[in-house]
């Protein structure tokens, strides 16, 4: 028992690094390696959730540090997705565990084609007097949010992200970058925000619910933290478009794996 958490604690650390780096917070990836530690789906989402919890804290103050966090937009959205992340959790209990898994695979995989698609740089001005738009300047640059198409995806994103025990990052990033015109630094530093907000909500959905285990989300949690800070410093010093990239591949990694193990389940059924 004691190999096996010192190797479920190396995984974790590492996965904290390299999804950091990303805006992803690593949730995808600490549910998986719960899952294949034969921790039931409701309990490895919970433990996920504390997990990332954690983590984005502690990348938070990193980003916040170096003037990578748009705040206007981190609030509006974490408004918008914690009460959704928060009945994503809730309800999650009402759905069997290999449902949730496939759900959490097609995600990921859609998520990871669209961070690959390739963007022009939007003219906000011309954005001016249209309705349902919401324009705001922050500090030297100007962002133009198409409130019609960005608030019902939030919605929807933080709704699954609570469900399957993830940080949202994984749509909210493409997001930020394809709808709202950020940068993938910008992007990756508001989602640190976004990511606490939205893993918070999550699990407390699902400690109503008595799927905690804190035997292994607690000291699982610390080593995260260690791993966020370090993670949000490399991102910083990397190139965007290789942040692009990890965070499309890692994404589709986690998609067959999870998936695999999905109909895997139901074969043993």
């Amino acid at each position: 028992m004691q190999l096996s958490f010192i190797f479920i604690g190396i995984l974790i650390f590492i996965i904290a690094i390299s999804m950091t780096m990303v805006g992803k917070g690593g949730g995808n990836f600490y549910v998986l390696v719960l899952v294949l530690a034969q921790i039931p789906m409701q309990n490895a989402a919970s433990i996920g959730q504390f997990i990332l919890f954690a983590a984005s804290i502690s990348a938070l103050f990193i980003f916040n540090k170096n003037k990578t966090l748009v705040w206007p937009l981190a609030i509006m959205i974490g408004v918008l997705i914690a009460t959704s992340a928060f009945l994503g959790g809730y309800f999650s209990h009402y759905f069997a565990g290999y449902i949730l898994k496939i759900v959490f695979a097609i995600l990921l995989f859609i998520s990871g084609i669209l961070m690959l698609i390739k963007i022009k740089k939007q003219d906000n001005d011309k954005f001016n007097q249209k309705i349902g738009y919401w324009i705001f300047q922050f500090k030297e640059q100007k962002y133009s949010i198409n409130l019609f198409i960005s608030v019902p995806i939030i919605i929807v994103t933080g709704f699954a992200a609570g469900m399957v025990g993830v940080s949202g990052g994984s749509f909210l990033v493409p997001l930020m970058v394809l709808a709202c015109g950020l940068s993938m630094k910008n992007a990756v530093g508001t989602a640190s925000a976004l990511i606490a907000v939205t893993a918070f909500m999550g699990f407390m959905g699902h400690a109503m619910q008595g799927d905690v285990n804190f035997t292994y989300a607690v000291p699982l949690a610390a080593i995260a933290i260690i791993g966020g800070v370090m993670g949000s410093k490399f991102a910083l010093k990397s190139k965007p478009k290789n942040l692009k990239k990890l965070f499309a591949y890692t994404n589709w990694l986690a998609a067959i794996i999870m998936f695999i193990n999905a109909i895997t389940t139901i074969n043993l059924k």
